[in-house]
């Protein structure tokens, strides 16, 4: 890809609307575009980003066995009276009425839909424990949308839902989204935390948020230190196995404000193990029990002939936030670099030539060195532009591909100058290149 054919809308400075890294970010490279508040269009660059992490969600809801579906973002009134949510739920709700003047919503959650979907179809014990989820898009009519896709109104989710017949069972399948929670962040280069929360809107009794640290969250967090040195390694989809690793997080106090208790805080970790700092949701789970099933009369035949209402979960992981949430966590704001993770960089590396209006050599030498790349799975943009060569790694820089090809006086014969973002350069031959970027590929 030349970055002179790509719609990449570039702007020389950060907008002065922009409060936060991920917003500037976003805006200044032509990741998104406000369509109006709190609503964005994503552009290529962004969109392919986000792409990229749905992927990687998608891989670990299926590797614990949740079976994908996709709800309408539209939902009927009906359901939400049923469960009792439609008035409780307040002004952050999106209410519409069709041309029959019929009551509809646009879906802030689906917990409701699921259910109704579940109880039309599932009837005997025999078919638990089901696991559904979908990824989609969301609507939350936020007061005071701001900072870019970290607080807007429509957003894309993925959400799961999990149905059993007991409490232990349901534990069974909290304890599997736990897991999956904490591997999809791994290989999207993040340190989250998962942390007791309040249940809010969703109701229950057992809830955990996901935190990554970042002075610009909105989370106030309290947590014992010593939980970043926890290890998942070795946890098995087995019951004993994944309740002795979340039994192992659980020790440590974590919460988020909502669950703060000082006096608790104070007595169950020492002065120097305590950190008070704040941190971004990334992901949140939930247990509830039978709090939709029994009021929507979602049950099944038991043993016996009794019947009983399913227990159940639900489990989000914010997709579109999480592209403004590794950016908080990777740019360099004081020298304006960015360095994707490559399991979600935009592109693998970036091809920077010396361009030279009377020699087409380096751009040559570029698009040979690109079709190698491509051969091997490796994805590549050019800056084919005649702009200085300080410019050029400047907005290289912006983009965040985690690995640069250098293409001027530094070259020599078959050896190329390669770097990693933010370290010093060195000479490779293009097939060392191409194993390096490759192995990395493959660990995430």
């Amino acid at each position: 890809m030349f970055i002179s054919k790509s719609f990449i809308p570039i702007l020389k400075n950060n907008p002065s609307e922009a409060k936060i890294k991920s917003h500037q970010l976003m805006l200044r490279v032509g990741m998104i575009k406000q369509s109006s508040a709190g609503i964005y269009s994503w552009l290529p660059l962004g969109f392919k980003v986000m792409k990229k992490i749905e992927k990687i969600v998608r891989e670990e809801q299926d590797k614990i066995g949740v079976q994908e579906i996709l709800m309408p973002t539209i939902q009927s009134s009906e359901i939400w009276k049923e469960s009792g949510r439609y008035e409780d739920y307040g002004e952050e709700m999106l209410r519409i009425k069709d041309r029959q003047g019929r009551e509809m919503l646009y879906g802030p959650t689906n917990e409701e839909l699921v259910t109704d979907i579940f109880r039309s179809s599932i009837k005997s014990y025999k078919s638990l424990p089901q696991l559904l989820y979908h990824i989609q898009w969301k609507f939350r009519d936020e007061v005071r949308p701001r900072f870019g896709i970290m607080r807007c109104r429509e957003f894309y989710m993925k959400d799961a839902y999990s149905f059993d017949i007991s409490d232990e069972e349901a534990q069974f399948s909290y304890n599997k989204f736990f897991l999956s929670y904490l591997k999809t962040f791994n290989r999207l280069d993040l340190t989250a935390i998962p942390m007791a929360a309040d249940t809010g809107p969703i109701g229950g009794n057992l809830s955990h948020e996901f935190i990554i640290l970042a002075e610009t969250g909105e989370s106030k967090i309290f947590t014992d230190k010593r939980i970043f040195d926890l290890s998942i390694e070795g946890t098995k989809l087995e019951k004993k196995s994944l309740e002795n690793m979340r039994k192992k997080f659980e020790v440590y106090y974590s919460v988020t404000d909502e669950k703060f208790n000082k006096q608790e805080f104070e007595k169950e970790v020492i002065e120097e193990n305590r950190l008070i700092t704040k941190g971004i949701e990334v992901g949140h789970i939930f247990y509830f029990g039978d709090k939709y099933s029994k009021p929507m009369g979602a049950s099944v035949d038991l043993p016996g002939g009794k019947k009983d209402f399913i227990k159940m979960g639900s489990y989000g992981i914010g997709v579109s936030r999480l592209v403004g949430a590794i950016i908080e966590a990777k740019y360099d704001e004081k020298n304006e670099v960015m360095k994707w993770p490559i399991s979600v960089a935009p592109y693998d590396v970036a091809i920077i030539p010396m361009i030279n209006k009377n020699d087409t050599s380096a751009l040559e030498k570029a698009n040979n060195i690109n079709l190698e790349l491509n051969k091997n799975n490796i994805d590549a943009i050019i800056d084919d532009t005649d702009e200085n060569f300080s410019s050029k790694i400047k907005k290289m820089n912006l983009i965040g591909a985690p690995y640069q090809i250098i293409i001027g006086k530094q070259t020599d014969g078959d050896l190329l100058e390669f770097k990693e973002v933010g370290k010093d350069s060195q000479k490779f031959k293009l097939k060392d290149i191409i194993n390096l970027i490759t192995e990395q590929k493959v660990k995430n």
